[in-house]
């Protein structure tokens, strides 16, 4: 009897228990996983993954050089629609490599590209999860006398209009990081940036000059500016961060 008991008692708290939130990221390799062989170089999903309580699960699935096409070609997204479930989320950031039109086998036109994201987020729906679109976060280039330079064309733009016309939540990236940009200047912003001297770090011991990817400070302070956006839309998954639990 108390062997029955223990059974039905277990089976019941599993089905009364919250079951996690797996947050999906899909995306390039501003928002990658790094290898330590890459080290100093942080995707800002990496900082991101550890802002949030043990009820949420992130799960990163961006991949280097990875653009809306490569990601479905390559067999990347299937895997992910067959694992979400209700009161999931998935993050879908590209951009970065869909503009390298001289690719073909990731660059897109802007139609592509606004094809490829409504499969991601008609896809995720369906599973009666929820997408939320990310513009591309913008690369470090500023000109001799310190003016920001945006390299992403016409297809931030793009990814607004996908959300405006999909209702789909929004956190602008390349807006917020240009505006940041701007505000400290060329000098600051080149610190969050992988940027070594010679000698410095054994992972690059000619040095690096990387405007694209970030150093960990510099996926922190990403990491912040997408905390930031689930703030303002007022996204359920805001009050799963750590600092709500204080």
């Amino acid at each position: 009897m108390a062997k029955i008991c223990f059974i039905l008692f277990t089976s019941l708290y599993m089905l009364l228990s919250p079951k996690p939130i797996t947050v999906y990221m899909i995306g390039d390799s501003t928002m990658a996983n790094k290898q330590p062989n890459r080290f100093p170089e942080t995707g800002w999903g990496m900082a991101f993954s550890k802002l949030f309580t043990e009820d949420v699960i992130i799960d990163n699935r961006a991949l280097n050089g990875r653009s809306t096409k490569s990601f479905i070609n390559e067999n990347q997204w299937k895997p992910i629609v067959e694992l979400l479930k209700e009161g999931d989320y998935v993050l879908i950031q590209f951009g970065h490599n869909d503009e390298k039109v001289d690719k073909p086998t990731v660059g897109t036109t802007i139609e592509e590209f606004k094809n490829n994201l409504e499969k991601y987020i008609v896809e995720t729906r369906l599973a009666k999860a929820q997408p939320i679109l990310l513009t591309p976060i913008n690369r470090w280039k500023f000109d001799s006398v310190g003016t920001f330079i945006d390299t992403h064309g016409a297809y931030p733009n793009a990814v607004r209009e996908v959300a405006k016309k999909m209702n789909v939540p929004l956190i602008d990236m390349h807006l917020k990081t240009k505006n940041l940009m701007q505000k400290v200047g060329a000098v600051e912003a080149q610190t969050w940036f992988n940027h070594l001297e010679k000698n410095v770090h054994p992972n690059y011991p000619e040095g690096i000059k990387d405007n694209t990817h970030f150093n960990e400070k510099g996926a922190n302070q990403m990491a912040s500016l997408v905390v930031e956006g689930l703030q303002e839309l007022q996204i359920n998954l805001y009050k799963h961060l750590k600092i709500n639990q204080q």
